[in-house]
């Protein structure tokens, strides 16, 4: 697979020496995973994983996805993957968000296939490349939002989360309609989720959006309207 192993190695071995095997049951059994977990605390693993990659830095871009993918594709613990999610987007590769990496983005939202992982991809690595690179990544999101795969859909939905004034209106109507309906829990979660952040600075424009959408499932229209009584 390639990639760094140094990195890896030293992202696995940090992992074991911080794992605590009473606290690894309950992670896992919360998060539902059927992958099992070392039982490190979340930030004990930001620590861990920031220290990793200030000593072992990338040279170039494809070393970079080599690494990601391998951290994710051979992980054998939960935590391997946040790992990998959270070297995705570390600030030194910045300048290498961009449509180029949507491929590797899918491949983890596809199979990873939960919320844990999906909604940080979706807000925190497709969202930046969707407002950077609107005209090449809209057309995918919108072929996302229709797509048979639920958290692709749930991507297309999510993505704009903390977008505030950029959010594109055209695409977040298209992936709710596309989806409204569906009586998956995630997608209807995820609908009234993106409406409610977007009510934030358009309230008046989320109420008619609900009036307009009686389709609207009640978690999604509850969600929506959650902080607008």
């Amino acid at each position: 697979m390639g990639g760094d192993g140094k990195l890896i190695a030293a992202v696995r071995n940090g992992l074991s020496q911080l794992a605590d095997a009473d606290r690894a049951p309950a992670m896992r059994a919360y998060m539902k995973s059927e992958m099992p977990f070392r039982g490190v605390p979340s930030p004990a693993r930001a620590g861990l994983t920031k220290a990793v990659f200030a000593e072992h830095p990338l040279p170039d871009r494809v070393t970079f996805t080599k690494t990601v993918l391998a951290l994710w594709r051979d992980a054998e613990y939960r935590e391997e993957r946040y790992a990998a999610i959270a070297l995705s987007g570390y600030r030194a590769y910045r300048r290498w968000q961009d449509p180029g990496l949507l491929p590797m983005y899918e491949e983890l939202i596809v199979t990873g296939a939960w919320w844990d992982y999906v909604d940080e991809l979706a807000i925190r690595r497709v969202g930046p490349i969707l407002r950077a690179h609107r005209a090449e990544v809209t057309p995918l999101l919108l072929a996302w939002a229709t797509d048979a795969d639920r958290w692709r859909r749930r991507t297309a939905v999510i993505c704009q989360i903390g977008a505030k004034h950029e959010v594109d209106r055209k695409l977040l109507t298209a992936a709710v309609e596309a989806t409204a309906e569906d009586p998956d829990f995630f997608l209807r979660k995820g609908i009234g989720w993106a409406l409610r952040d977007h009510a934030r600075l358009a309230p008046d424009w989320v109420r008619a959006f609900i009036h307009d959408h009686p389709a609207l499932s009640p978690l999604s229209t509850r969600e929506a309207l959650k902080h607008l009584g």
